[in-house]
């Protein structure tokens, strides 16, 4: 451990317990973020699981159902 890390976590320490938890996802985030990989949260890998499932039906939005949906952004 390097000392400015050292120094980072003796002043995370008189910080409170929410303060901490803060700094500690900012921590691991940052060094996942580092390994260069990419995880999908639970509810995220939910949603492609059920994507590819609608896509394997071919449940897909028809044609009526997309210009709806373009007019209804202003498109």
């Amino acid at each position: 451990m390097t000392k400015t890390l050292e120094k980072g976590i003796a002043a995370v320490r008189s910080l409170s317990d929410e303060q901490q938890d803060n700094v500690g996802e900012l921590l691991i985030a940052l060094a996942e973020q580092n390994r260069g990989g990419y995880g999908l949260s639970p509810d995220q890998a939910a949603d492609v699981k059920l994507a590819i499932a609608e896509a394997d039906r071919g449940d897909f939005a028809s044609d009526e159902d997309m210009t709806a949906f373009w007019k209804k952004c202003g498109l």
